[in-house]
């Protein structure tokens, strides 16, 4: 998808790729985003795509429930990123029903068992308990 601009959409359209992606938000129970952060912030692939949604609908993402999660090797674990998610996504349709944060990634993490750290497992399967549909 080409990176949005005013120009490019009243050239061609809202991209179609766009449409595909707002129509499966509509189509789902729960929307599950795990962040990648750039610089404390949306990384720009995803920032895109949230751009051109925006253009179909500014409540993109459809008063759908929501659990955000972040992660990446320091100590803050993508914070800075989930803040800024959990404050916008009201504001664009998103109910904000959870939010996790995995500080540290390299240590409390393993591919095979998943979280390692038991007592950041646990705040995340409370937080997943918590939500109902």
């Amino acid at each position: 998808m080409p990176v949005f601009s005013v120009d490019k959409e009243k050239e061609n359209g809202i991209h179609p790729l766009a449409h595909d992606f707002y129509m499966k938000i509509g189509s789902a129970d729960l929307i599950i985003i795990s962040f990648a952060e750039h610089n404390g912030n949306f990384s720009s692939a995803f920032k895109n795509i949230l751009d051109w949604t925006s253009r179909i609908n500014a409540k993109t993402f459809q008063e759908k429930p929501m659990l955000l999660l972040a992660t990446s090797p320091g100590a803050r674990g993508g914070s800075s990123v989930l803040d800024i998610a959990t404050k916008r996504f009201p504001f664009q349709g998103g109910i904000v029903k959870g939010s996790f944060s995995l500080p540290s990634f390299n240590d409390n993490f393993d591919t095979e068992k998943g979280i390692t750290n038991e007592e950041l497992k646990n705040q995340l399967l409370k937080i997943v308990n918590t939500i109902e549909l």
